[in-house]
């Protein structure tokens, strides 16, 4: 298991446009690798490659359903409008009332360059779209309606019980 250093805010490649993968060979297969065991390491549900400080148009996301990776994704459809609230890998300790769509379509290219298609909704949906926006420089405090305290996540489950 190898895993790498997960980028934070403040770093300027989290603000770049990730390129598209050209080659489809063993260091595309090991990031791909390193990074499913970086997410998992650090509890989280998708990774892109510019938060492991790695240019390219490359993700993973498990939402407990299995491990998807995505090379060269695009949302190619989206549907509806869910809001919920989204943290970050690289926004530690921080999360925001985000909304995005209740389904999408997701093209992308596996790790051996062959076409596949995903159709996503609710939580996946938002972990696609989540994931996809870093490739293009983009994090969810930039599209957070607002941020969520710990006080308030703390006011939430006291009133659940």
């Amino acid at each position: 298991m190898a895993t790498r250093r997960i980028v934070e805010i403040g770093d300027e490649k989290l603000r770049k446009q990730a390129k598209p993968v050209s080659k489809f060979d063993l260091r595309l297969r090991i990031l791909l690798k390193d990074m499913a065991d970086t997410m998992y390491k650090a509890n989280g549900v998708g990774l892109a490659a510019p938060q492991v400080g790695i240019l390219r148009r490359v993700v993973v996301v498990d939402i407990g359903e299995g491990l998807i990776e995505l090379v060269n994704p695009v949302i190619t459809d989206a549907q509806g409008e869910q809001s919920g609230p989204e943290g970050c890998l690289s926004v530690p300790g921080r999360q925001g009332l985000v909304i995005r769509p209740e389904k999408v379509t997701v093209k992308a290219q596996n790790a051996r360059g062959e076409d596949v298609e995903y159709h996503a909704e609710g939580f996946l949906a938002r972990a696609f779209c989540h994931e996809l926006d870093h490739l293009d420089g983009i994090l969810y405090v930039d599209k957070m309606e607002r941020e969520i305290f710990p006080e308030e996540e703390q006011e939430d489950k006291e009133a659940k019980e």
